[in-house]
């Protein structure tokens, strides 16, 4: 910086020095100042610190289809994933820095070390390139940024200030305007850096040493080049290195023997809540959306920025009139005033709202933090900006589906029927199996058929880079997403982990996939004997079978894979299921819960054979075969004393639910688990798989008094050294009923001992002792004291009939 020598007010003249501008990154007072100086300098160029192969996109920043946040993304060649972004927002110096010079028509160029070295120093290069003045260096590495001097905080601690967004915020960003004198905040600023380089070095990180050699170099270029003057807009932590004299030969000795990789640049959106540090961005700030008010604010920025806050919780329903706005800015100033600030802050502002307009309350408050203070903008970048193949298709396909990327969170509700909606949701699968997750399926909130589809969308900006690395997969999201899955295909580690992948196919409709995909699941199936892994695979083939048909898909293929699948697990089942310790039978109660659910979903899909009616042998079917030859299994599961006891409950139970077990059947069945030859444990698990789980199994013992009664008379009769044992079992199955399944099961209980019949009973069958059909009398009149005196009626006498209650002037 040049001082007096660097051009006044009006001089517009550089002189032979350069005009180092050292700023804040993301800093609003620093991007007016920059402004302010290149208009009084008026330099023959302005170099700005960033990656030089984003030279040939600075045009495109001049365009109004160019709006930020947005970021200079680099990423290796060969290896996508290995990318890194400068993010660059409204009020970053760097942008404003490019504005200027594209609207003076004055050349800009970018003077940081090249991506092609500083991606090939590391694989993590991942966060934003351009470094904060906190010495963040932008590579990512926690380690590195955890060793660096924060140059605010040292900065602050000498001022007095416990905390250096405030002490940043009263000195610069609330500083009023500098006269004649635009150059005295750089002054100042290059100033307290020197001082710090002087104490602290290089900061803990060698590698700046290298990026300012190269700066060096490249401002001696540039001054060679241009006469009229060279204005450098960097980061303030590099401005004493620029300044220093060092030799040509010193600077290139440290660039000699740099690693390199072959690397491409373009622009993508970027958004304020990445440019947020707790996004874990190293060179980002607390409040983008607070920042990008106090820079775009004409005048008077606390009144607007309160009237925002009104403005957002009024659309959240809440009453707030100009009243709360004219007395939260009034609160604002005051606190500003008692705590010896220049002008109210965000902290200032941020209590003021809470307390005036929320009330006290945190919850407002954190919405208007989320919404406004961080913010959630979404950049726009040119169509002519450079991208891969992939990303230009996937432009296309968002337009003509009308998805247009959105950083709010929202949710999309899809028919299947309608054409455009099922375009948009085998946008969605493909791309989700292409790993990129711009939306996320959740549960429907309204109906749950199989034609109707809910995705929770939001576009993130790493996206971007999953998008690069798909490209080597295609051109087209259709053409790379098919290639993706013939590949994860062939490197499946198993069976379950196919016929998921067939599924998503059928989803995202890539029938020229599926062939690959089938033949591998075939192969597979065969090889595999693990019963345990077919019953994983079966449910997923059976819902592609049904995705199928939504779809309007050829599934005759998979449904003789997923039926051949069925019958090998029909054979292997019950003899996989002997000698079951606890853990393997709970483990394998869940896979006949889940083949239950398929084969029937099979029936349906198939009509009972393949999608032709036939069976996976091409025989003829007869249209229950399926679910016949299932249920034999189920007996012959429930009836082997070898099965473990949570199975056999589980079979029986599946079969009294499918009406092939009658209650009485069930009843005598349970009579026989539950009489005293069976150990307690064996009786307690058979319970377990009988009632357990949310199958209905509370309800069950609701409605059939019989059964209830069969686990009272069980429960009591349990030795007392034994109860222990099967205590936390019960528990686990009893828990998991509703609260009011349970509230009822105890007043079942509590019914106690008497000669009626229960409520089975009432439908036709025998009562059991220890259910009456009408209350104990004794045992109601035992509550009967407490209750007059809840009413007050302590004093009044008895009385057992109505006459008598009558003439004493009291109602029954």
């Amino acid at each position: 910086m040049t001082g007096t020598d660097g051009g006044g007010a009006g001089g517009g003249v550089i002189g032979g020095e350069p005009l180092l501008l050292g700023v804040r990154h993301h800093g609003p007072g620093s991007a007016r100042a920059v402004r302010a100086a290149l208009d009084a300098a008026r330099p023959g160029i302005v170099l700005i610190e960033g990656p030089p192969e984003a030279d040939a996109l600075i045009p495109l920043a001049a365009g109004a289809d160019m709006r930020p946040p947005v970021a200079l993304l680099a990423h290796a060649v060969d290896e996508p994933g290995r990318s890194a972004f400068w993010p660059l927002a409204e009020f970053s110096p760097e942008w404003v820095a490019m504005r200027w010079a594209l609207e003076h028509e004055v050349p800009a160029r970018f003077i940081d070390l090249p991506a092609t070295h500083s991606l090939a120093w590391g694989r993590d290069l991942t966060t934003d390139g351009i470094e904060g003045t906190d010495g963040s260096d932008g590579t990512g590495n926690a380690d590195a940024v955890d060793v660096r001097v924060d140059p605010l905080a040292v900065l602050a601690d000498t001022a007095g200030y416990d905390d250096p967004e405030r002490w940043w915020e009263d000195v610069v960003e609330h500083r009023g305007g500098a006269g004649d004198d635009v150059f005295g905040p750089f002054l100042a600023l290059e100033e307290a850096m020197t001082a710090l380089r002087e104490t602290y070095g290089h900061g803990g990180h060698d590698k700046d040493l290298v990026r300012e050699a190269y700066m060096r170099l490249q401002v001696r270029a540039a001054q060679r080049e241009f006469r009229g003057g060279v204005a450098v807009v960097c980061g303030a932590w590099h401005v004493p290195a620029l300044r220093g004299r060092t030799s040509v030969a010193a600077d290139r000795a440290l660039l000699k023997g740099l690693p390199k990789v072959k690397t491409d640049m373009t622009w993508v959106p970027w958004t304020h809540r990445r440019l947020s540090r707790v996004s874990g961005y190293g060179a980002g700030i607390d409040s983008p959306g607070w920042y990008g008010h106090l820079f775009t604010a004409p005048d008077r920025p606390i009144e607007r920025w309160m009237t925002k806050v009104a403005g957002l919780l009024r659309e959240e329903d809440r009453i707030v009139s100009s009243a709360h706005v004219i007395e939260a800015v009034r609160l604002a100033e005051t606190l500003a005033a008692m705590r010896g600030r220049p002008l109210a802050g965000l902290g200032e502002t941020t209590d003021a709202v809470r307390a005036v307009m929320c009330e006290g309350s945190d919850v407002p408050l954190s919405l208007v933090h989320d919404r406004l203070v961080v913010g959630d903008v979404l950049g726009e970048v040119p169509q002519g900006a450079p991208a891969v193949p992939l990303q230009r298709d996937l432009d296309r396909a968002q337009r003509r589906l009308r998805l247009k990327p959105e950083a709010l969170e929202r949710e999309l509700e899809l028919d299947l029927r309608k054409e455009i909606d099922s375009a948009r949701s085998r946008l969605l699968h493909r791309l989700r199996l292409l790993g990129v997750a711009w939306g996320e399926p959740v549960t429907s909130r309204g109906s749950t058929g199989t034609f109707r589809e809910t995705w929770r969308l939001r576009w993130e900006p790493e996206l971007a880079v999953r998008v690069a690395e798909a490209g080597v997969w295609g051109t087209t999201v259709p053409a790379a997403a098919t290639a993706k899955a013939e590949a994860d295909a062939v490197g499946a580690p198993g069976l379950a982990d196919v016929t998921a992948l067939a599924e998503r196919c059928l989803l995202a409709e890539l029938p020229d996939a599926l062939p690959v995909v089938m033949q591998v699941l075939a192969d597979r199936a065969a090889l595999d004997a693990d019963v345990g892994h077919l019953a994983q695979a079966l449910p997923a083939l059976v819902r592609s079978l049904r995705y199928g048909d939504v779809r309007g898909t050829d599934t005759h293929a998979l449904a003789e894979v997923a039926e051949g699948l069925a019958e090998r697990i029909f054979v292997g089942l019950p003899p996989a299921c002997a000698a079951l310790d606890a853990d393997a039978a709970a483990e394998m109660r869940s896979h006949v819960d889940a083949v239950h659910g398929a084969v029937g979903l099979l029936g349906d899909a198939t009509g009972a054979g393949g999608a032709d009616g036939r069976g996976a042998g091409g025989t003829e079917r007869a249209p229950n075969a399926l679910r016949a030859r299932w249920r034999s299994v189920l007996r012959v599961l429930g009836t082997r004393d070898a099965v473990p006891g949570v199975i056999r409950g589980r079979a029986v139970r599946l079969l009294l639910d499918d009406g092939e077990l009658g209650q009485d059947e069930a009843a005598r069945l349970m009579g026989l688990v539950l009489s005293p030859g069976t150990p307690p444990a064996d009786a307690a698990a058979w319970i377990e798989g009988f009632v357990g789980g949310s199958a209905g199994g509370g309800l069950l013992l609701v409605h059939d008094e019989r059964l209830l009664g069969l686990v009272d008379d069980w429960l009591t009769a349990v030795p007392a050294d034994a109860f222990t044992d099967v205590l936390p079992l019960l528990r686990r199955t009893f828990s998991a009923y509703e609260a009011g399944v349970r509230r009822t099961l105890g007043e079942l209980v509590r019914r106690g001992p008497g000669n009626g019949s229960g409520v089975g009973a009432g439908a036709g069958g025998a009562g059991i002792p220890g259910f009456a059909a009408d209350l104990d009398g004794a045992r109601a009149d035992a509550v009967l004291p407490v209750v007059r005196l809840l009413l007050g009626l302590d004093g009044v006498p008895v009385l057992r009939n109505a006459e008598d209650n009558d003439l004493a002037g009291v109602g029954t």
